[in-house]
């Protein structure tokens, strides 16, 4: 005989998503204000909704941002989680170029892997979390998300990974790990004051070797 479903106590089920951008030589979140202070976009899930429709509507309605990847990241289900009942919230992580988020976007800046002040229920932890999912998808290709432009310098490129993972980087020995894995172009900065830098794009399906571990961790 089937179970009765009724009979068992239901939480409520949320999702939250985590967009990390980088912004002036920083690791930003995107936030967005709440009665419990900055927050991530989140909703509670609707009747017959996915979860991947509802982290899409949320950062649709909440922040204003439509068409950014993301993924779930994991289920944040402590029962005190939220001080307004039993809420799980599955997070979301998402990146965008800073320049392609909407004017005015709130954006709060991450350092030692946390938000800089205090964000509502346990969202300083799913930043964290965030974190930890980017770096590890960046140990293995150059930029896959995207943060910079379809063409970088090495400069560029190494700037932006020393904002990622929160650490200067020798440039000869970061040079070694990474040309592998890119290609140029052919064509170079405009020389304005200064010495034309050659221009790169990621090489299409090429993977960083497992000893740039040993740099960026």
């Amino acid at each position: 005989m089937p179970s009765d479903l009724t009979s068992y106590p239901r939480p409520s089920v949320a999702v939250d998503v985590a967009v990390l951008t980088v912004h002036g030589g920083t690791l930003n979140v995107v936030t967005v204000e709440s009665p419990w202070g900055a927050a991530l976009p989140g909703t509670f899930l609707h009747s017959g909704e996915t979860l991947a429709d509802a982290a899409r509507r949320a950062l649709s309605t909440k922040a204003g941002i439509d068409g950014v990847e993301f993924h779930q990241i994991r289920m944040f289900d402590a029962p005190d989680r939220d001080d307004r009942g039993w809420v799980l919230s599955m997070a979301h992580c998402a990146e965008a170029p800073a320049e392609s988020l909407p004017p005015g976007t709130g954006l709060l800046a991450v350092e030692a892997d946390r938000p800089v002040e205090p964000m509502a229920f346990d969202h300083a932890d799913m930043v964290s979390a965030a974190v930890d999912d980017l770096r590890s998808r960046y140990l293995t290709r150059p930029d896959p998300s995207h943060l910079l432009g379809t063409t970088f310098t090495l400069l560029d490129l190494r700037t932006l990974y020393e904002t990622v993972f929160d650490r200067p980087l020798r440039k000869d020995t970061f040079r070694r790990h990474v040309i592998g894995a890119l290609v140029g172009t052919g064509a170079t900065t405009s020389a304005a004051g200064g010495r034309p830098a050659e221009l790169y794009e990621r090489r299409p399906g090429e993977t960083f070797p497992g000893s740039i571990a040993a740099l960026l961790v």
